[in-house]
């Protein structure tokens, strides 16, 4: 039996709770980006070589992409704040064991089981902050949410390389611990129960299962055909990947309450803003993987002034991921995406244009450009794809939407080290042109969104 769902929880708990999401949110997207710069270390104390080493990040994101979809059904199940609470309790158990492994073996399995916490907390976030914030403020809750998972994307290089200047790789995730903990005491004080419940749903263990080999395939192959691995392994796990995608699409067409909601794929407007969403943290990564080789080896700047050079990106997409959030519902989310992620093409195409001795102020401006747009572009996105989908299939919607973020990113990071062996050190120049032809295109498909209805506007109008 279905309940009505409460039009938001009062304000002092409002605030509790969207500190909570932030707190684990900011870990685990963090968690993701700051191992890589801790690997060459990582694999000299421990014995190891740099291509054994890279297990330690791709466990990681292995697991979140496999199950992801597998918890946000579980969340639509036995409720969002019980799988968030669960995630988050195993993904700091895990931090302190990666801490603690003493061989790459012990790290790496630590990392795939710290990844099935974060896919736990990453599936269900933006549907708690559904249930969070009132429709009329729903607006500003996502708004809150791009910010943290924007910036901490981001400041993951300039973060691990700040706390490697002073300590060992292991605090890298030591550190998750006092925060996981700090998440999980507010949680339990101030995350709403999950009132909606789907009547007669189960979950499907087939469906996880073939989700789960469908997108583990998937970057297995992505990522060896960017390094450039035996070209029978690239071709053998690209074909099981579509003969396991096939299986599991037509599997889901026959269920009740499918894992991969690809009933909510009819929506056009929901399916518009995934693949915009698919494209544009594609370039995100294309750019943010890139800049710092770009800064370092081609403009001759150290690691202090790469990181400086590189703050004002999440600083701008601070401030206009708020202003997004206060427009929306006032202007269509295809309109808002165009504008942003046309300014986000500018600034990326702009950057290949520096000259060989440029000035920090030129690299600055440009940097701020990228932000700003990726900044105003992204909470009206995450927003749409929330509204346009079913209130008690909020979850199925979150898990889309982190979904779409990880193949955006998974797919960027492996399409630079493809671009760095094709062409060499000319590789960063050709990432960010590919990144602005995926901002370009992000762009075109989020004006398509323009034809369709805006149910940004119906939502505040509900509030």
């Amino acid at each position: 039996m279905t309940e009505k769902m409460a039009d938001g929880v009062p304000t002092p708990q409002r605030y509790g709770a969207i500190i909570t999401i932030a707190l684990s949110i900011c870990v685990s997207v963090l968690d993701g980006a700051i191992a890589n710069v801790a690997l060459p270390t990582i694999a000299r104390e421990l014995h190891s070589s740099p291509a054994t080493s890279i297990w330690v990040v791709n466990a990681y994101q292995l697991s979140i992409i496999m199950l992801l979809l597998s918890f946000a059904t579980l969340g639509d199940i036995f409720g969002y704040r019980r799988v968030y609470q669960y995630g988050l309790a195993l993904f700091s158990v895990m931090s302190l064991a990666c801490a603690l492994s003493h061989s790459l073996w012990m790290l790496i399995g630590s990392r795939m089981l710290q990844g099935v916490g974060a896919a736990a907390i990453m599936s269900v976030n933006t549907a708690l902050i559904r249930i969070i914030y009132p429709a009329r403020l729903l607006g500003r809750g996502m708004a809150i949410n791009t910010l943290v998972v924007a910036v901490s994307t981001a400041a993951g290089p300039t973060v691990a390389a700040g706390v490697l200047a002073v300590a060992s790789w292991q605090w890298l995730f030591a550190i998750n611990v006092p925060i996981g903990l700090l998440a999980l005491y507010l949680g339990r004080r101030y995350l709403p129960p999950n009132p909606v419940k789907n009547s007669g749903q189960r979950f499907n263990y087939f469906s996880a299962i073939m989700n789960a080999l469908t997108f583990g395939l998937l970057l297995s192959a992505l990522g060896g055909f960017a390094q450039r691995m035996n070209g029978h392994f690239v071709l053998i796990a690209f074909i099981l990947a579509i003969v396991a995608a096939v299986i599991f699409v037509r599997h889901q067409l026959r269920q009740a309450w499918p894992l991969l909601p690809v009933d909510l794929l009819r929506i056009p407007l929901f399916s518009l803003s995934m693949c915009t969403s698919i494209c544009s943290f594609c370039a995100q990564m294309l750019a943010m993987v890139s800049l710092p080789f770009y800064l370092q080896s081609v403009l001759g700047r150290s690691e202090v002034a790469t990181g400086l050079l590189l703050t004002p990106w999440p600083l701008a997409t601070m401030v206009f991921a708020m202003l997004a959030g206060r427009l929306i519902g006032k202007v269509h989310s295809g309109l808002l995406g165009a504008i942003g992620l046309g300014m986000f093409a500018m600034g990326l195409f702009s950057l290949t244009f520096l000259s060989t001795t440029p000035g920090d102020g030129e690299i600055i401006w440009r940097m701020m450009l990228c932000g700003a747009g990726f900044g105003l572009f992204q909470s009206p996105n995450n927003h749409t794809i929330i509204t346009s989908a079913p209130q008690n299939r909020s979850g199925g919607a979150s898990g889309m939407l982190g979904s779409a973020r990880l193949l955006g990113q998974t797919s960027g990071a492996a399409l630079v080290a493809l671009m760095f062996n094709l062409f060499g050190s000319h590789g960063t120049h050709a990432s960010l042109l590919l990144a602005g032809g995926f901002a370009t295109a992000a762009a075109l498909v989020s004006a398509l969104r323009m034809s369709q209805p805006n149910p940004q506007r119906k939502a505040t109008q509900r509030g």
